[in-house]
């Protein structure tokens, strides 16, 4: 048999997952047609055919099949020995790949250039997903996942901050249409909220369930597209307080909701716990993101001592 690449191994399973090899080729960052001759390189030196084409896409054959159920497996032992060889080094530098909820790239983008800065060698690829990514496939190194702590067998998770979010709106928007003082009033308001599917979402279910949907003016189901849509103008949505303390002209709205906190974690795998990067990204974003507590924490107790007042 010939010498074959693990790379093949891994093009034509994701081939196998995506079912074609124009979406295989997104997926890689690669031609598709050197998805094509990597494929063909693959059945041509293990003389077996692992896909039968037709016009709707790549079937498996099964051979293929194999492949589709022995990869997964590999794929999570293979990044395992990367994880442990590369703890050897105690150098921070190499990649650094980071997932994370949508919501949040924004808030730890300017933590990720300061880290660069003190870590040239560090090479940095985010993530921006609301979907968890397998730590355990390689395709991540770091999850920054918001909500309940993760649980996993295989997880190392640290509590990273707690975010607080409430409704905010432009002055522009308030000069032009007022706030909303009574539930009742909320009808009279535009708003911009997230897709059907988050709707589960406590703060978001609490405005949702009680406005005739035609009052909702924007969605998306990607939380920075519901930031910039508020900063513009476009009507009342959710914001964190940091962002918002980022813009001057954002407005908090009073809701009489029940105050929503969202915890965001660090989480990794138990293989890289003594990496230097790991360990150093995680002290490094805990101590930027400090200030934000801070911030927080100060912005609570002057609305408390504001209501003290009142």
């Amino acid at each position: 048999m010939k010498d074959i690449s693990w790379d093949d191994y891994k093009i034509a399973y994701q081939v196998a997952i995506d079912g074609s090899l124009s979406q295989a080729g997104v997926s890689l960052r690669i031609n598709h047609a050197t998805v094509l001759r990597r494929i063909n390189q693959l059945e041509q030196a293990l003389e077996v055919k692992l896909f039968i084409r037709h016009q709707r896409g790549y079937k498996l054959t099964d051979a293929g099949c194999v492949l589709m159920d022995e990869m997964p497996e590999m794929l999570a032992r293979f990044s395992s020995l990367e994880n442990k060889l590369q703890n050897v080094e105690g150098d921070i530098s190499g990649e650094l790949r980071i997932t994370t909820v949508s919501s949040f790239s924004p808030v730890i983008t300017p933590a990720l250039k300061a880290f660069r800065t003190k870590y040239p060698k560090i090479r940095l690829k985010l993530i921006s997903t609301d979907d968890i990514v397998p730590l355990d496939s390689g395709a991540a190194h770091v999850s920054l996942r918001a909500g309940p702590s993760p649980v996993g067998v295989d997880l190392v998770v640290k509590n990273l901050i707690q975010l607080e979010t409430a409704y905010h709106a432009t002055q522009d928007y308030i000069d032009e249409f007022g706030q909303p003082k009574a539930i009742d009033e909320f009808n009279d308001h535009q708003w911009v909220l997230p897709t059907p599917e988050k709707y589960r979402i406590p703060f978001v279910n609490y405005i949702v369930d009680k406005i005739d949907k035609n009052r909702i003016v924007f969605q998306s189901n990607n939380f920075s597209d519901i930031h910039d849509a508020v900063i513009a103008g476009m009507g009342i949505g959710p914001l964190s307080d940091h962002q918002a303390s980022l813009n001057p002209a954002m407005v908090k709205i009073d809701l009489n909701i029940p105050k929503n906190g969202e915890s965001i974690w660090f989480v990794y795998h138990k293989d890289l716990k003594h990496s230097a990067r790991i360990q150093s990204f995680y002290h490094f974003l805990k101590a930027a993101l400090s200030d934000i507590e801070q911030e927080q924490l100060r912005t609570s107790n002057t609305a408390a001592n504001r209501d003290q007042l009142a």
